[in-house]
């Protein structure tokens, strides 16, 4: 090889690792903004279960505890 054609090759790695870095950088962006989203859902599911626990307390109390006529 020449040490021309060796710096071509040299130029079209380095690109090609600046275009990879790139897409990493890209990659881990949308991964933090993912892991923001499921924490978020996350807190939003652990309050909505505990509203439909207190709500189904809420209307036990409401509710006799007997058996049902056709027993």
């Amino acid at each position: 090889m020449t040490e021309k054609e060796i710096e071509e090759r040299f130029v079209q790695l380095e690109t090609k690792l600046a275009y990879t870095e790139d897409f990493v950088a890209q990659i881990q962006g949308v991964a933090v903004e993912q892991a923001k989203t499921i924490d978020l859902l996350q807190k939003e599911i652990k309050l909505m279960s505990a509203k439909i626990h207190e709500m189904s307390d809420a209307l036990e109390g409401d509710i006799p505890n007997r058996k049902p006529p056709h027993y």
